[in-house]
């Protein structure tokens, strides 16, 4: 397992359920999920020579990326180099790295909108010249919207250029038109089994004007809300870029928009589950365990069996988050909502813990699990959440 972070307690936890021995590895040894495995390594995940050294001394069976973009290419390089189930290396690399997966999606006739590589700021002022304004700028390895800021001033450039780099291992960035949506952004999981689409949960980012990043999701909500034909669409592009991609039996976190163009743009395919609890929401909206197939997959056994499920009830998660900087008291919710609404909260935050006004994933306090009778009630909470949820900062 690479990794112990708090989210991927749940994929460690299931593996030792379904009777694995689990050994767990990452450069943090306080990381929580490392308690449950039954053995320990301070190796980073991104260390791609690091780990194959040691799951080849090992001798593991399987290597799981679970919920983890970074360690996505390091699980298929190490298992690629042992003949262990994988999908191959280069095809997750290239659905790792922004400019890579843009320049995949061009040179395959797949809807992309007009980007540019570059790796430094002087660069980019020169390359920005091509595109026109507003434009995203990215990290081409970061995931939680770290790192990317929308330019609408070219004053703007050498401060999002830098913010971009600092985030980017590979040290390199794209800078892309924006797409205005028509609709929700559209996120969530799906599972293809020898390179066929089996099964997809997907539901509708939301997003807050109260915070510094508007453009950065708080959170996801099921069932979807659009016309079912961009489904329908949307499982023809994935399934296409699956098999050109030669991908096998793997869980992918998919992030797509359908522009005001009418053009559907997929703009993630991570080889790897969602984070912010997304396969717990997907288990509970539709019955399946992908964290279970996820190991399965690992481990190359069947799963054969996974078909799909159509999302029931309505359900949301919620990342918590602070509007101001300061040191943590407490979360408070009320009352009725935690009574009705609230499934689950999952934090490692305690009193007084500095924590940074919001700008990204990297801000966030924890995530909820939310239930609803309704999606009226559903709306309504999600709007209006300021209400419900209540971050006390000293």
């Amino acid at each position: 397992m690479l990794g112990g972070s708090l989210y991927q307690v749940y994929a460690i936890k299931e593996a030792v359920k379904m009777g694995y021995y689990v050994i767990t590895c990452d450069y943090l040894p306080n990381n929580p999920g490392h308690q449950y495995a039954h053995e320990y390594y301070n190796v980073s995940t991104t260390d791609k020579e690091a780990v194959y050294e040691l799951a080849k001394r090992l001798q593991v069976d399987g290597v799981v990326a679970y919920a983890s973009d970074p360690a996505a290419p390091t699980a298929a390089y190490v298992c690629e180099k042992l003949g262990l189930p994988t999908s191959p290396y280069t095809s997750v690399e290239i659905l790792s790295q922004k400019d890579l997966f843009r320049r995949y999606l061009a040179e395959h006739n797949f809807n992309v909108p007009k980007y540019v590589g570059c790796s430094s700021y002087t660069e980019a002022l020169e390359q920005i010249k091509n595109l026109t304004l507003p434009v995203m700028i990215k990290p081409v390895d970061s995931s939680g919207s770290k790192g990317i800021n929308k330019l609408t001033n070219v004053d703007q450039l050498k401060d999002f250029i830098e913010d971009a780099l600092s985030y980017s291992r590979e040290k390199r960035i794209i800078i892309e038109e924006f797409i205005e949506k028509d609709g929700y952004q559209i996120s969530g999981d799906a599972f293809s089994v020898d390179g066929i689409l089996k099964f997809h949960c997907f539901g509708n980012e939301y997003y807050s004007s109260s915070v510094v990043k508007d453009f950065a999701p708080l959170g996801e909500c099921w069932p979807f809300q659009m016309k079912p034909e961009i489904i329908t669409e949307l499982e023809k592009d994935i399934q296409r870029l699956i098999s050109e991609l030669k991908m096998g039996t793997t869980a992918y976190n998919v992030e797509a928009i359908l522009g005001k163009n009418g053009k559907l743009y997929i703009l993630e395919l991570g080889a790897r589950s969602g984070g912010s609890l997304i396969p717990q929401i997907t288990e509970l909206a539709t019955g399946v365990n992908m964290v279970k197939y996820v190991i399965k997959a690992a481990l190359g056994e069947d799963c054969s069996e996974i078909e799909m499920s159509p999302a029931r009830g309505y359900w949301s998660n919620y990342m918590l988050h602070s509007k101001q900087t300061g040191r943590f008291k407490e979360i408070s919710f009320d009352e009725n909502f935690a009574k009705n609404n609230l499934v689950d909260c999952v934090t490692e935050l305690k009193s007084g813990d500095n924590v940074h006004a919001f700008r990204d994933a990297g801000d966030a306090l924890g995530t909820l699990i939310l239930k609803y009778s309704s999606k009226e009630e559903m709306f309504n909470v999600i709007e209006n959440m300021d209400q419900f949820v209540h971050i006390i900062i000293d």
